[in-house]
């Protein structure tokens, strides 16, 4: 048990029968009435955030949560299947559990958080960039750009499509954000 006293960001605990994160929290205490503590949390199985107010000294049921490396092996109709890169344990999880898990290619290392008690993959998350190579895009013609940010599609090695920048060609490797899918930069080789 841990009271709003012990409330700290990243902190994992039982609300409403599900598990939250907290991702921020403010202690207050207004001039009139008692202490309150403000709070966003964040539910760790479907990633959405919520408001809630907690009245000073309340207690919370805390969850211990450790997150551990796991490299990425192959795709099936199981879902994503990964190897603990300390133990050699394999277990695979929903492709659901990785957001953009189209751009993960094999030997890609991510980070799972377990609840530790009972051994439950609670959420998984790639680095904030991949280095693909690009395996089919079409020739930016010269001329063709009225400004400097025109994109044109791009595939990458793991099937995804990705939107580049012109002078882009097959072949190239190019770093891409995991967040919201955009092109980064050109790697040199």
């Amino acid at each position: 048990m841990a009271s709003t006293a012990d409330f700290k960001n990243g902190m994992c605990f039982l609300f409403k029968g599900e598990i939250y994160t907290i991702v921020s929290f403010l202690h207050v205490k207004p001039g009139k009435g008692p202490a309150f503590v403000r709070t966003k949390l964040k539910n760790v199985k479907t990633g959405r955030v919520i408001e809630n107010t907690f009245n000073s000294g309340v207690k919370v049921d805390d969850v211990r949560v450790e997150r551990r490396q796991y490299q990425f092996l192959y795709r099936d109709e199981m879902g994503l299947n990964v190897m603990n890169t300390e133990t050699y344990e394999q277990i695979s999880i929903p492709d659901s559990m990785v957001e953009n898990n189209d751009l993960m290619k094999e030997g890609q290392i991510i980070e799972i958080q377990f609840h530790a008690e009972e051994e439950l993959p609670l959420t998984a998350e790639m680095p904030d960039k991949v280095e693909l190579t690009v395996t089919q895009t079409i020739v930016g013609e010269k001329g063709n750009t009225a400004s400097s940010t025109a994109l044109k599609p791009a595939t990458v090695e793991t099937g995804a499509e990705v939107m580049v920048p012109m002078f882009i060609n097959e072949g190239d490797v190019i770093r891409v954000s995991t967040a919201d899918r955009s092109y980064s930069e050109r790697v040199k080789q």
